[in-house]
């Protein structure tokens, strides 16, 4: 009786990495895209709300996201030009690009959860408006938008993640974008000595209209 021993295909062993690198850059690019659009988002929303006293009456206080931190917003338009520079860079490059991505989502984390029970943007609000320093805001009270831009910056860290670890799988920019790379130069075409402007033309494409 023959026995036969099976041979792994190298074919499929190899396309591994490549689909692992294909999932794994949607991913990244959903969750980064997706989360700084929700951070954006979140941050032109209320994010608190109270009173102050003023001339006797309670008068109705707000404070958007972008009044109490600017951290979240910044942080989102940094990582979303950080998941576009990953495809820009090589080796380490990518690395540090990937490295930036990742403390974009946690930065955001960390400050929408700051922001979430943050008072002192109302408290402004309520001294311009009693015209006294000291004023503070009453019956304050929270939304749920600064949890939803944390959710966003958790979406960036994650993409941070997948660039770190999968990173490397991921395609690049072509060289002949790159900056030093030798670029194919075009053949001269021969040029007309009665058309004066074809001369003018050629010396303009840095060519020789003589021919020589």
């Amino acid at each position: 009786m023959e026995y036969v021993t099976a041979v792994p295909h190298s074919r499929s062993e190899a396309a591994a990495p490549a689909r692992s690198g294909r999932r794994s850059l949607a991913v990244a690019l959903l969750c980064g895209a997706l989360g700084a659009a929700v951070t954006l988002l979140a941050t032109r929303q209320r994010w608190s709300q109270g009173s102050a006293t003023v001339a006797g009456g309670a008068f109705r206080l707000t404070a958007k996201g972008s009044d109490v931190t600017g951290v979240p917003a910044a942080l989102a338009v940094v990582g979303l030009a950080a998941l576009v520079a990953v495809f820009a860079v090589r080796k380490a490059g990518r690395l540090a690009v990937a490295a930036l991505l990742t403390l974009s989502g946690a930065g955001i984390v960390a400050a929408s959860l700051v922001g979430a029970s943050d008072s002192s943007a109302l408290d402004d609000k309520a001294a311009r408006a009693a015209g006294d320093s000291s004023a503070t805001v009453a019956a304050l009270s929270h939304t749920g938008w600064p949890y939803v831009a944390a959710a966003g910056g958790a979406l960036i860290l994650l993409a941070g993640l997948l660039a770190l670890r999968y990173g490397s799988l991921w395609p690049a920019m072509s060289g002949r974008y790159e900056r030093g790379t030798d670029r194919p130069r075009r053949t001269a075409r021969p040029v007309d000595p009665e058309r004066p402007e074809e001369m003018w033309k050629a010396l303009d494409r840095g060519e020789d209209p003589t021919g020589a």
